[in-house]
């Protein structure tokens, strides 16, 4: 979430920055299931974007979102929205949501309606800073309109509703291009994914670099790296461990280690994966001015997405949008490529 650098270029790099992962996880998506069309894994996968209107203002919004079938009628998904820059308020956040959905037109146009609960976050001016770091709950109510294509290709038509008890509430009205993971059996939306028998991920050490993005009114950035562990505990959810270093000349440098629970899923013939994980970020030392004592020992939460592809048995390339989330407005996007190894 980090903000202005001035009107025109900024005001698109306090949330389109992390959009450039977005980009990424779209390359992969396109590419993979050229290479793999004869099978997937009811999974789909969308990327949003549009207009926006709040407080008395216009502005862009663009998110991302992940379904799951839960059979002919429902589904659950899983967003990253992003509500642009409002004034005073630069806000994206994360939610879970329920689909009802109704197939229409021998399964290929399909309407639905969501509702879930919305955590976000919003870089304000305000505190001793000159911006603070809000957090809060809200809801997220959304309908949708969306033709499925015989490639597998969705065509969307969705309409946001955020309501918050402070506001400000938005409405925004977006156009997404989704594919489905998973080959359906009939036209339409599968009705529920293919049940695998063993674990996603078995041992991965995975070493990643790349940006920190501060969130803040200046959008401060500088270079991260991590070293990640990661292990399947279940069919579908995986643990990691990860030592981070961020380095932010003179807005924020830490190091810490992390701990997160993952959800993740498997594509085309095991060569992709995308997961959602949530956990811990303990920071040994946190220095957030030049010449600062540091702070020691604080905890913040890690919400993070991570895709990888599986290039051989042993050797995969893993991309990772983590959001550190603070109690003394230091959030920061880190945006993260690097190789793992399998074993």
């Amino acid at each position: 979430m980090p903000a202005d650098r001035g009107e025109s270029t900024s005001q698109l790099s306090n949330r389109t920055s992390p959009s450039s992962l977005l980009r990424l996880l779209a390359t992969v998506l396109v590419g993979v299931g050229a290479c793999h069309a004869e099978r997937a894994s009811a999974q789909e996968f969308a990327l949003f974007g549009g207009a926006l209107t709040g407080a008395g203002s216009h502005t862009y919004s663009w998110a991302f979102d992940y379904q799951e079938g839960l059979g002919q009628y429902a589904a659950l998904g899983i967003a990253w929205l992003n509500e642009g820059h409002l004034p005073n308020h630069h806000r994206d956040g994360q939610s879970i949501q329920l689909w009802g959905r109704l197939p229409l037109e021998n399964r290929r146009f399909v309407l639905s309606a969501g509702v879930g609960p919305y955590r976000y976050s919003d870089t304000v001016p305000n505190g001793p800073n000159g911006f603070m770091n809000n957090h809060g709950w809200g809801a997220l109510m959304s309908v949708r309109a969306a033709y499925y294509t015989s490639n597998r290709w969705i065509m969307q038509l969705q309409l946001n509703r955020v309501q918050l008890n402070g506001g400000p509430n938005t409405t925004g009205i977006l156009f997404g291009v989704g594919y489905q993971l998973d080959a359906p059996d009939e036209p339409g939306p599968r009705a529920r994914p293919v049940r695998r028998g063993d674990r996603v991920t078995s041992n991965e050490f995975t070493v990643l670099a790349g940006e920190t993005i501060k969130n803040s009114l200046n959008s401060e950035s500088g270079f991260s790296t991590s070293v990640e562990y990661r292990r399947g505990l279940f069919r579908y959810l995986d643990w990691t461990a990860t030592y981070m270093h961020e380095n932010v000349p003179a807005a924020v440098r830490r190091n810490g280690l992390a701990t997160q629970l993952w959800l993740t899923r498997a594509f085309f013939n095991e060569h992709l994966t995308l997961a959602a994980g949530e956990g811990a970020y303990y920071a040994i030392d946190v220095f957030n001015a030049p010449g600062s004592a540091g702070i020691k020992g604080t905890i913040s939460g890690l919400v993070s997405l991570s895709a990888s592809y599986r290039f051989s048995k042993r050797w995969l390339a893993r991309v990772t949008w983590n959001r550190v989330v603070t109690r003394n407005s230091l959030d920061a996007d880190m945006i993260q490529a690097g190789i793992g190894y399998r074993f």
